[in-house]
C-alpha cells in the first residue's frame, strides 16, 4: 500500500483535499509535525468534507519517528518541482512513501537527502510550482497506475 507523507504542511485546505484523495484511493496519510494548523481546523475538516472517517491518518512528531515506525522498510520518495526523475518515467513500488514538503518552501535539503529516490512533475518554467494537493494527486495516481493499483472501485 502506498503512503503519502506531508512534511510540515501549512495550509489546511490542501491537507483536507489530500485527505479526501487518500480516502478515495485507500492510501494512508501521514502528517509530520509541526503542522501549520490544528488537526481540528474547520478549513481542514471542510476540505475533507464528510470523508474523514475513511481516511487512515496518523500524525508524527518528526520524519525520523515515522521512518523508525510505520515507514521502516519503505522507500522514501521525495517530490520536487525542479529535480528528480520525471514522474511518468519513475518505477514506483507498492510500498513507497511519497513525501511532499511545505507549501511555502518545499522540502529542505537535509530532508531530501533522507529520501532514496526523487521525482518531479514536469512543468513549464513560467510557474514556480503546482499546488500541493494537485501535485499529490498527480504523483499518487501516476504511482497507482504504474503499480497496477487502479481498480474499478
Amino acid at each position: 500500500m502506498l503512503h503519502i507523507v506531508l512534511y510540515h504542511p501549512e495550509i489546511p485546505p490542501n491537507t483536507g483535499n489530500i485527505a479526501r484523495l487518500c480516502a478515495g484511493t485507500g492510501t494512508r496519510l501521514h502528517l509530520i509535525e509541526p503542522l501549520g494548523f490544528s488537526i481540528d481546523d474547520r478549513h481542514l475538516r471542510r476540505a475533507g468534507l464528510d470523508y474523514w472517517p475513511y481516511v487512515d491518518v496518523k500524525t508524527w512528531p518528526s520524519l525520523e519517528a515515522y521512518l523508525d515506525a510505520d515507514g521502516a522498510g519503505r522507500r522514501l520518495v521525495s517530490t520536487s518541482a525542479r529535480h528528480g526523475e520525471a514522474v511518468q518515467n519513475f518505477a514506483f513500488s507498492p510500498e513507497d512513501s511519497l513525501l511532499f514538503g511545505p507549501e511555502s518552501c518545499g522540502l529542505p535539503q537535509n530532508v531530501q537527502d533522507m529520501a532514496a529516490a526523487h521525482v518531479r512533475i514536469p512543468i513549464r518554467d513560467c510557474i514556480r510550482s503546482l499546488n500541493l494537493s494537485t501535485s499529490a494527486g498527480i504523483v499518487l495516481y501516476m504511482a497507482l497506475a504504474r503499480i497496477g493499483g487502479l481498480g474499478d472501485w
